[in-house]
């Protein structure tokens, strides 16, 4: 049972991931990602620190999934650059 609850919270947090890199790329760009990398190391370090197997296994998924998602920013970036998303304009002025 707990495997389950394992692979359905991975399917949500990896889901969940997904339009915050979208929408974290359009309004702030890839200089976001030491957020990502700071989360994701103590996320994985928390995922040593806790015993129950399951918490574990989540903070665990939660922190790759963060480090995950510094790569998919600057692939959001060069989707963007594609024209498949769109480009916020007032990201070009210097504006958040």
């Amino acid at each position: 049972m707990k495997g389950v609850l394992i692979g359905a919270f991975t399917f949500l947090i990896i889901g969940i991931f997904h339009p915050i890199v979208i929408k974290g790329e359009y309004y702030f760009g890839v200089k976001m990602w030491p957020i990502f990398a700071v989360a994701g190391i103590f996320f994985i370090a928390m995922g040593f620190y806790v015993t129950e197997i399951f918490w574990s296994a989540i903070l665990s998924v939660m922190g790759f999934s963060c480090l995950w998602s510094i790569l998919e920013l600057f692939e959001q970036r060069e989707r963007v650059r594609k024209g498949w998303f769109p480009k916020n304009p007032n990201k070009r002025k210097g504006k958040l």
